[in-house]
């Protein structure tokens, strides 16, 4: 039998660390009933307090976003609890740093079943159940890396260029029904998450997110407003706006941009421990928090965001601005 209330329902995807945990505890702080799914039960029972000390309310459900029964009985159990859910958001991922020329069949179906496919059962699982009442909200946390791709990442960026495809597919199958559902997508920059701890890796140096980096806080911050203001698609931090737009215009000159600077940019000094553990298919024991290991690198605001989710403000403002200078440079020349 559901509970449902007035607060929000929400289901978040990777809610065990990184984006997905730091969004979690956004939506907590405004009352939310958030589902939690994720593989990591560790991570899972921490975002879980976390929501709780936020003022939230949460149901751990570990789930394989890879395996469509697991993703659809995760939305069964979550409505179960809190009732009809209004907004998912898809946010899972996986992901391995090497060159193309060294990666397997397995890796390159483990990494689309998650990062691609893991969107795919989400958004599927929200649609069967938003459809019914014609209302909700489906985030897709995407990348500039859904337009441009990179070495090393090549099955990371893959999936992510099928996200924005498929989601523009959908989106437009919406449109068609004239459904109210509202469908977006998210265009994230480099993230300070803890997947550059546990994603599997064949470098030499232990990998890093590609400068500038920008806390996941960030990511939240975009989220938040995406879900509260229905816009099909953000793109958030300078460098992704650099990215998509450079792609558009220079595509060649990003290829060789990229193939000169794109391997020493995802590198640190530090060589890979021998031992180091990933969890592409098993998820790594411990709760690894929101943050991965580059705080003092990471920054805490995006000022292109601010401007992208005030834009009418900005443009008073520009326009009030252009008007004082209009008439201070009026009364001059009619001084002189």
């Amino acid at each position: 039998m559901s509970n449902a209330t007035d607060s929000e329902v929400v289901v978040i995807t990777g809610a065990s660390a990184g984006a997905g945990r730091v969004t979690a505890r956004a939506f907590a702080e405004r009352g939310a009933k958030i589902g939690l799914l994720a593989r990591g039960e560790d991570g899972l029972r921490g975002a879980c307090e976390d929501v709780e000390r936020a003022g939230g309310e949460a149901i751990v459900v570990p789930t394989d976003v890879a395996d469509p029964e697991q993703v659809e009985t995760a939305a069964e159990t979550v409505e179960d609890a809190f009732g009809p859910i209004d907004v998912w958001v898809n946010d899972a991922m996986a992901s391995v740093f090497s060159p193309a020329a060294e990666m397997t069949a397995e890796d390159y179906r483990r990494v689309t079943e998650v990062t691609y496919l893991g969107y795919v059962y989400g958004t599927q699982a929200a649609l069967n159940r938003m459809r019914p009442r014609n209302e909700g909200t489906i985030v897709q946390v995407g990348s500039a890396l859904a337009y441009r791709g990179i070495p090393l990442q090549s099955a990371y960026c893959g999936a992510k260029h099928a996200i924005q495809g498929y989601t523009e597919s959908v989106r437009t199958e919406l449109l068609h029904e004239d459904c109210d559902i509202q469908l977006s997508m998210v265009q994230m920059p480099a993230m300070n998450t803890p997947q550059f701890e546990w994603s599997k890796s064949r470098l030499p140096q232990k990998p890093q997110p590609v400068p500038p980096i920008y806390q996941p806080e960030v990511a939240a911050r975009a989220i938040m407003w995406t879900v509260d203001h229905g816009k099909d698609e953000l793109w958030v931090g300078r460098s992704t706006v650099k990215a998509i737009l450079g792609n558009r215009l220079i595509p060649r000159r990003l290829d060789n941009y990229l193939a000169s600077g794109g391997y020493d940019s995802q590198l640190t000094d530090e060589p890979v421990a021998p031992d180091r553990k990933h969890n592409l298919y098993e998820p790594v024991a411990g709760d690894f928090g929101a943050h991965g290991p580059f705080d003092d690198q990471a920054h805490d605001y995006s000022y292109q965001l601010q401007a992208s989710m005030h834009r009418r403000l900005l443009a008073l403002l520009v326009g009030l601005l252009a008007t004082i200078v209009t008439v201070v440079l009026g009364q001059r020349i009619f001084s002189d």
